[in-house]
């Protein structure tokens, strides 16, 4: 059985639909109006803390002595576990509420910064051996302007480390719901569904695009693509989570890719 306390941290979803949004899906991701809630149920939940970071971790593989970005690090989590290996890790976000957290967490020595990964980023060229986008780029519509500084920022033949909505996932979600006309596979689509979490509410906004369109996306930005990876969950879910992996012990839920910077 989850446990209460995973109970209460957990994020219900509901898809809604384009007629419900009424803000400009690239301004209504208000994180910072729900930053403790949503950093509470990433530290304890199946997809975040038993799926999409320890896939992270294990795709960057040995860290120690690398430097890294987290590029869109939130409240720190993966920034921290990335540290604890051995690496020394910058992070940036656009929500400043999520921020003051990583910063709480991990002590007022951290390289942290307030920036938006749509534009120019303040770093130097060549700086990192690697970067980890972990679950960011899917906020954005047009990949091109972010690959390029994230290019620009990586060292020659260093990684990006990327995970994003699995495509197929979030059509199968609108097809589910009947609403398959709103967003086709083959279509970069907005997409709103509205979290609840810790007694919030809030709209949240991605796009989905195929993967062909990200695959040209990342070779164009100057990225070659050694690894695609459609994970397991970690081990450890089986027993914080039996019901839910007994019922479904491999599910599409994100889509992971290694890239190296040519």
């Amino acid at each position: 059985m989850i446990s209460s306390e995973r109970q209460e941290h957990a994020i219900s979803s509901r898809l809604v639909s384009p007629s419900e949004v009424s803000v400009d899906p690239s301004k209504g991701n208000d994180y910072d109006s729900f930053a403790g809630a949503y950093a509470a149920a990433n530290e304890t939940n199946l997809v975040n803390a038993y799926y999409e970071r320890p896939a992270m971790l294990a795709l960057a593989g040995d860290v120690a002595g690398r430097r890294i970005l987290d590029a869109g690090c939130g409240s720190g989590s993966l920034f921290a576990a990335l540290r604890d290996r051995g690496a020394m890790v910058s992070g940036f976000d656009a929500s400043g509420g999520m921020l003051e957290l990583a910063r709480q967490r991990l002590g007022d020595g951290a390289d942290l910064q307030v920036a938006d990964l749509g534009s120019p980023l303040p770093y130097s060229d060549d700086t990192f051996d690697d970067v980890v986008a972990s679950l960011v780029l899917h906020y954005l519509e047009d990949w091109g302007p972010a690959l390029a500084e994230l290019r620009r920022i990586l060292k020659p033949g260093g990684r990006l480390i990327a995970s994003v909505d699995h495509p197929f996932a979030i059509n199968l979600i609108h097809r589910e719901a009947g609403r398959e006309a709103e967003c086709s596979y083959f279509d970069t689509t907005s997409w709103t569904v509205e979290w609840t979490v810790g007694g919030y509410t809030a709209l949240v906004s991605r796009w989905n695009r195929p993967l062909h369109a990200m695959v040209e996306a990342f070779t164009g930005a100057g990225f070659r693509i050694t690894v695609i990876s459609e994970p397991e969950p970690d081990p450890a879910a089986r027993e914080m989570f039996p019901e839910a992996i007994a019922a479904e012990p491999r599910f599409l839920c994100f889509l992971f890719f290694v890239l190296q910077a040519e």
